[in-house]
């Protein structure tokens, strides 16, 4: 067997809201903020486990992060996700350019007092080992269902789909895709973050879509 990489437990994150970043699922971002262009020369400056490492995790409250400068910043959720950083360009105007690729989701621990520009959190990725391993594949009507409510949803949105590469597309490339791209509000973005699993996560994805075309009944899903 192949030891996976080691974790680190202090952890730099990037509050953003509407932003999902799931195990082996990327994350292209353009970073123009002083603190956040700290943050990513830091992370790529960094050794051992936290080499080219970042948090992704949604603040609950709108808006960015805050920061020492601009009041008490909002407080986070409490599962984000850890990205390396696998693409990086820097641009004439200052800006940075890069791609984070998901590793594994992990629980706040603490939050650590602020000695940078950016927040860090410490890590507790107790629960979470089967993110660093291949899932289960869906059954096969959990599959065919997807892609059913899929066609309906889209229609509903005014938008169209390559469908070869839907239907050629493996589970888990799907179900993270539609995750990322589909425009979920802040709390479901968390609701898909948090499923327990690839059947879970194409679960909760299947009933957002169904609730968004009006055809569902009950309540959406909520985080506790």
């Amino acid at each position: 067997m192949i030891r996976p990489d080691p974790l680190p437990a202090a952890v730099p994150v990037f509050p953003l809201s509407g932003a999902l970043l799931l195990p082996r699922g990327v994350l292209p971002l353009n970073i123009f903020e002083p603190r956040y262009l700290a943050m990513v020369k830091d992370a790529m400056a960094a050794t051992g486990a936290a080499n080219r490492i970042i948090g992704i995790i949604q603040p609950r409250a709108e808006g960015a992060a805050g920061s020492r400068f601009d009041g008490d910043p909002p407080p986070l959720y409490d599962v984000g996700c850890l990205g390396r950083i696998s693409d990086f360009r820097e641009t004439d105007d200052g800006r940075m350019l890069i791609a984070l690729t998901g590793i594994s989701r992990f629980r706040i621990q603490a939050e650590l007092d602020r000695s940078t520009l950016y927040r860090q959190v410490m890590a507790d990725y107790d629960g979470f080992g089967e993110d660093r391993e291949e899932p289960e594949p869906l059954a096969a009507a959990a599959r065919a269902g997807l892609e059913d409510v899929l066609r309906v949803y889209l229609d509903a949105q005014g938008l169209s789909a390559d469908w070869e590469a839907v239907t050629s597309a493996d589970d888990e490339s799907l179900v993270t895709t539609l995750a990322s791209v589909c425009p979920f509000d802040p709390a479901e973005k968390q609701a898909l973050l948090e499923a327990d699993d690839l059947a879970d996560r194409a679960g909760t994805l299947t009933a957002l879509m169904t609730f968004a075309q009006g055809t569902g009944g009950g309540d959406r899903p909520t985080l506790q």
